[in-house]
This record gives C-alpha cells, structure tokens and sequence, in this order.
C-alpha cells in the first residue's frame, strides 16, 4: 500500500468511528474528515501526494446548486414543524380518519402534495406524527398507513425538482428545465404507480 492509500484508508476508520460514536452531528464530523484530509495532503507534500487533485477547490461543493437547495429545504420543514401545520393537518384529517381507505388515502395524498413542494424525507417526518396520532385515536395499527404513507411521499417527491435530492443533481448534470423534468417524473409516477 501507498502512503496516500494508508492515509486515506486512516481517515475513513477515524470517519466512521465518529459517526458510530453518534457524540458529534454528522455534518461536523465531515467537515473535520475533509479537513484532515487537507492537513494529510499537506504534510504528505503537495507535489508527491495524490489525496486532493487540486486543493485550491477542496469546499468548492459546497457551493453547488443541490447543496444549497437541499438546506434550504430542510429550513423550510423544520419551519412547517414548528409553525404548527402538523397540527392543523391533523385536525383537518380527523373526520376522513373514521374510515380506513380515506384515512389512508388523506395522508397520502397530503404526504405526496407536501414532499412535491419539499423534501420527501422531511415530508414524511412532517407527517408521521400526524399519522401516528390519527391512528390512535381510531384505534387503528399505525402499520396499515405508516407503508402507504412513505411510498406517498417517494412517489410525490419525484414530481418536482426540489423533492428528492436526486433530481436536483440530475437536473444540474443535464440542464432541462422544470417542465421536462414534470413531464418526465409523471411519467415515472404512473409506472411506479402501477
């Protein structure tokens, strides 16, 4: 093995600790990853060490279009969260909750509408508890709707841009504007669908 390989086999070992570890956040434990990574290519020697290609370009991800995007998304769900809305959509399922098939046909189409305007993921999580309380009030196995519910949001998320991180890098790489990406995503709704 090379340096370089010993080097960056060490950093990822060190990565994956920290993240089984669970002490720091996620986001943390990267930064430092790709800061080491900086200080190993450095003391390695620039010219004789392959670890980073061009080091004038190591946070330059972080100013990608999908980056951006995503973390803005991510606001706007914990602002959904924390305004309330759970709450409100709960109320206003709670009459469509007394049958099974419209209370599982409301929540997933809430959680379809939700994660095309948001992330799919944080739709979901706006969602469960909204699904969790209306099932107990029914008395009702929170399992019948938790799986209609999570492919809800998969499916809605592949409607717009915004709504899985995927298509945002897709879109990047292939430069189609959002109404390609509409046409082509109900596309995909319909077959997965089926």
């Amino acid at each position: 093995m090379t340096t370089d390989q010993i080097a960056i086999f060490c950093i990822i070992i060190f990565t994956f600790i920290l993240f089984v570890w669970g002490k720091w956040r996620y986001d943390i434990v990267s930064i430092i990853a790709l800061c080491i990574l900086f200080i190993s290519d450095l003391l390695l020697g620039n010219e004789k060490s392959n670890l980073i290609i061009d080091t004038s370009n190591i946070f330059s991800g972080f100013g990608h279009p999908a980056v951006i995007t995503v973390a803005a998304v991510l606001i706007i769900s914990q602002a959904l969260r924390n305004s309330g809305v759970v709450d409100l959509i709960s109320r206003k399922i709670a009459p469509l909750a007394k049958n099974q098939i419209m209370h599982i046909a409301s929540l997933s189409g809430v959680a379809a509408i939700c994660s095309a305007i948001m992330n799919n993921v944080g739709a979901l999580a706006l969602m469960l508890p909204v699904a969790l309380k209306t099932a107990l009030k029914q008395n009702r196995s929170p399992s019948i709707i938790l799986m209609p519910l999570a492919f809800a949001s998969i499916l809605g998320g592949m409607i717009t841009m915004i709504g899985t991180p995927p298509n945002i890098i897709i879109a990047t790489f292939r430069e189609i504007n959002q109404i390609n990406l509409k046409k082509e995503a109900l596309e995909n709704i319909n077959s997965s669908a089926a």
